[in-house]
């Protein structure tokens, strides 16, 4: 299989999840702003221009982030990163996976592309603090809900974690302070010393 990423993009969620179950992969870089990778033009082979994409062992193309999560697991369908079919562990991973993309990823967007879709400044600062209000009051949920569980579910690391680090490791690229939720840090700090994580981000550059 080969994923094709950006670095710390949203495609280091599966990348950590194919470390995490040891896969056996490959890996391309792809040029967001002008869509290409070593293979050229990389619309031919994602049309969406977005990362991740992940050519499969049969070569046709997944995109969709966790979706392409959700397949990896399945692959080792073992339930140690998504709950075998028909349990709750895994209904309540994928409930996580979907807060994930509905109400953290995406209220990060703006964060980082204010300034393509608005063109004074003012209009930009107002756009960036309202943001950071809705994934403030995102990220107090997340923190009660973890309580005392090392990660989102309880005791196991599942492809919802992997999701919901790299899109709050976001938040010192956007000016977003998270000191305030102390179960949060903990769990950011818990994921990070992984060792499929650490070599996740190593291999995207991401650290030495």
């Amino acid at each position: 299989m080969k994923l094709f990423y950006s670095s710390g993009s949203c495609s280091l969620a599966p990348h950590i999840v194919m470390a995490e179950l040891n896969m056996m992969y490959e890996l391309e870089a792809v040029n967001l702003k002008d869509k290409t990778s070593v293979s050229g033009d990389y619309r031919l082979i994602n049309p969406k221009g977005a990362v991740p994409a992940l050519r499969m062992e049969n070569g046709e193309i997944l995109t969709e982030g966790a979706i392409i999560s959700q397949y990896l697991a399945d692959q080792k369908n073992d339930g140690t990163m998504l709950g075998k079919f028909g349990t709750t562990e895994r209904y309540r991973t994928l409930e996580w996976l979907n807060f994930v993309a509905t109400e953290i990823h995406k209220n990060f967007s703006p964060l980082f592309g204010a300034d393509r879709m608005f063109k004074t400044v003012d209009t930009q600062t107002e756009v960036r603090a309202a943001f950071k209000a809705v994934l403030n009051d995102k990220i107090k949920f997340v923190s009660e809900k973890l309580g005392n569980n090392d990660f989102l579910t309880g005791k196991q690391f599942t492809i919802a974690d992997a999701y919901m680090f790299t899109c709050l490791n976001w938040s010192k690229h956007v000016g977003l302070d998270l000191s305030a939720y102390s179960n949060v840090n903990s769990f950011m700090n818990r994921v990070s010393e992984r060792p499929a994580v650490m070599r996740a981000m190593k291999e995207q550059g991401m650290t030495k």
